[in-house]
């Protein structure tokens, strides 16, 4: 359904959409209904960020469907960002510096893009590829780093890279 001034029918309502005094998002439907800790989460988050997010209430319902995020009001879509920036947490890895052995379990020194981190990779089968020469790695905590493209790597760090793929 598309309103008369051709918007979307969830832009209208995002407008509602705020933090309470404990930092939680609040999304009032138009009943006047406030729902507390609302959660957006994408459906897919590395391959189409910012598009196809869903707000989910306490109890996991969908309240809000929206097809894109660039397309949401500013302040909205700054608190939708926020949220997903925190749900969402996963380092890029720019630059692989050492690694204690090239079998596993070794322990990987890496340069994110959130600081120099330390981590112990299990297996072989715990780093995953996507699309576009992008890898996911999860460490021995269940943390997922990121390489958007291993061929943007350094020499040094594609070098050690190739011995576990």
């Amino acid at each position: 359904m598309i309103r008369e001034s051709g918007a979307r029918p969830w832009q209208s309502r995002l407008h509602q959409l705020s933090r309470d005094t404990h930092g939680q998002l609040v999304f009032t439907d138009e009943q006047g209904v406030a729902h507390v800790g609302v959660t957006p989460v994408q459906a897919f988050p590395i391959d189409l960020p910012g598009e196809l997010v869903s707000l989910i209430d306490a109890d996991g319902h969908e309240l809000v469907f929206i097809e894109t995020l660039s397309e949401v009001e500013a302040n909205a879509r700054k608190l939708l960002l926020e949220e997903i920036a925190q749900r969402e947490f996963m380092p890029v890895i720019e630059r692989l510096l050492g690694v204690t052995t090239f079998s596993t379990p070794s322990t990987w020194t890496v340069r994110t893009d959130r600081g120099m981190s330390r981590f112990v990779l299990k297996g072989e089968e715990d780093i995953r590829r996507l699309r576009g020469n992008g890898l996911l790695i999860t460490d021995n905590h269940g943390l997922t780093y990121r390489v958007t493209d291993m061929r943007a790597l350094d020499r040094q760090s594609r070098k050690l890279l190739d011995r576990f793929l």
